[in-house]
């Protein structure tokens, strides 16, 4: 079908909650995806951080069609080992914890709260969140997410959250008590903005956490499988979480989302107390282990090490050269380029030159490449990205 045709059906019999660009992707590999057009884009922005290892990874790809095969789905009155397997290769290569398995970001964030609750002594309930950050759409989830504007009719919310600015830590002190149950932070608040969380904002979580015997979220659904560098975003610190959220690069494409939890906090959830019908199915977790397993053959962390290196000097040139550019700021391949402007015409400017990148709370630029990205296609990027301000004169 033309784009024409796509849109009608559409207009039609789809309900129209996303702002959609005029476009329809028809394919992707790598770094890049077409248009029903057959017009070539590199995508600097790979499905909001789930493309993580590039669009249709061959060994992703192999792994989905040998498990439709066999088995796609199987519910969890059975043992499955493909969640077996993936659970300990998560274990191994995170802080040694239990898994469960959902199906997105939001989910994952769901349970962590659920279970956070669960876990905890009766008189504790709140759940302190920060400003600026992102943990899902659901209903606990948006609660957590301390952004008004997605608030906005919805309301009343999850009773029992309290908003606090983020890396303040005066604020933090003053507003913990012995009812709190759990503190959710981003180690790098995505879509607020690419913002990193101070090492001594996140230690006196921690520390605050441990004192009043409370819980550590640490919501790692865009920082997790290797896009900053290291395989869980926590291990840029010395510190360790009590829950871990995972999502996006996750299955390498496909829809699975998972917390990881240390074994005492894992033994509270107990058959009964949380499900997910499709969580851990036997597809998703096929694709989670070829991800892990691409991630590791293929050198992915150091690569991501290497070229969020290269791409922070390009950036760092472009600055020099664009006065709209006030800081460029991330970890790995995780980047954000702040402006002093709006960058909704930037963005659109760049995909009409074969450029995908995105922009976040009003004036912060996400260049967030696949881990498989070369030095070429960053350099074609921020050529264009360039050109587009050049232009602007900006």
């Amino acid at each position: 079908m033309n784009f024409d045709e796509i849109k009608n059906l559409y207009d039609n019999y789809v309900i129209a909650n996303y702002g959609r660009l005029p476009f329809a992707i028809t394919k992707g590999k790598g770094s890049k995806i077409w248009d029903s057009t057959g017009k070539e884009y590199l995508d600097m922005f790979p499905g909001w951080a789930v493309s993580g290892i590039g669009h249709c990874h061959d060994k992703v790809v192999n792994a989905i069609c040998d498990q439709a095969k066999e088995l796609i789905h199987i519910d969890n009155s059975f043992y499955n080992e493909k969640q077996a397997v993936l659970g300990k290769m998560l274990s191994e290569r995170s802080f040694g914890g239990k898994f469960f398995f959902c199906n997105s970001g939001a989910e994952a964030n769901e349970a962590a709260l659920k279970l956070s609750r669960l876990h905890t002594a009766k008189n504790k309930y709140k759940i302190i969140s920060f400003e600026g950050g992102f943990h899902g759409r659901t209903m606990g989830a948006v609660t957590a997410t301390a952004q008004p504007k997605y608030h906005k009719g919805f309301l009343p919310l999850v009773p029992g959250f309290i908003y606090l600015p983020f890396n303040d830590i005066d604020a933090l002190k003053a507003a913990f008590d012995d009812e709190v149950c759990a503190v959710i932070v981003e180690p790098i608040q995505g879509e607020g903005g690419v913002r990193p969380a101070t090492p001594e904002f996140l230690a006196t979580i921690r520390e605050l956490c441990d004192a009043n015997e409370a819980l550590v979220i640490w919501d790692e659904v865009q920082t997790g499988m290797g896009r900053t560098g290291k395989w869980f975003g926590y291990q840029h610190y010395d510190i360790v979480p009590d829950i871990m959220s995972l999502a996006k690069t996750l299955g390498g494409g496909i829809s699975i989302g998972a917390i990881g939890v240390r074994a005492e906090v894992a033994a509270s959830l107990v058959p009964g107390t949380h499900a997910s019908t499709f969580g851990g199915n036997p597809l998703a977790c096929a694709a989670s282990i070829a991800t892990i397993e691409a991630i590791e053959e293929e050198k992915l962390i150091e690569n991501t090490i290497k070229m969020g290196q290269y791409t922070m000097e390009k950036l760092a040139e472009l600055q020099t050269r664009h006065s709209c550019i006030k800081e460029v700021r991330g970890k790995g391949l995780m980047l954000g380029i702040i402006l002093d402007r709006p960058g909704a015409d930037i963005v659109a400017a760049c995909w009409t030159k074969g450029v995908r990148i995105n922009c976040t709370q009003n004036t912060v630029i996400r260049f967030m490449p696949p881990m498989v990205v070369t030095a070429q296609e960053i350099d074609a990027a921020v050529g264009i990205l360039d050109a587009v301000m050049t232009e602007m004169s900006i």
